[in-house]
């Protein structure tokens, strides 16, 4: 398997499991009163913190970039913001839009996840977690 794909892949595993962390942290902010939307930008920050450490750790091993971990935190973040940004889009559209999606917050959290996946995966591959 050609090492890009092994790593998207990897990703992919990573994000699923990032996918399922969001979640129960933003059920558990909405049973504590958060609300949908606050309670995903809690359950986002928590889940991207996870998912960075694995993707480190696993994904891209092999790849570590320059700089220390807490430089390398903080531009996985602020990079990622463009992620966020068609992830929690689409998390909000199709939760403000479709009684489904407003019903069942996990629809809006796959559909976030998914159309956030492809350019997350592009930058960590190729700023954060770049060749030496």
């Amino acid at each position: 398997m050609p090492p890009i794909l092994l790593q998207f892949f990897r990703f992919g595993v990573v994000g699923t499991l990032g996918f399922l962390l969001d979640y129960a942290v933003l059920s558990a902010a909405v049973a504590l009163g958060t609300g949908p939307y606050w309670g995903r930008v809690i359950s986002y920050v928590v889940a991207a913190t996870g998912v960075y450490a694995l993707n480190r750790a696993w994904t891209f091993r092999d790849r570590q970039g320059g700089g220390g971990i807490g430089r390398q935190w903080g531009l996985y973040l602020a990079l990622n913001l463009v992620g966020f940004a068609v992830n929690y889009g689409t998390y909000a559209a199709i939760t403000a839009w479709t009684e489904l999606g407003a019903r069942h917050l996990v629809l809006g959290v796959a559909a976030g996840s998914i159309a956030g996946m492809f350019v997350n995966f592009a930058l960590n591959r190729q700023v954060v977690f770049r060749a030496r």
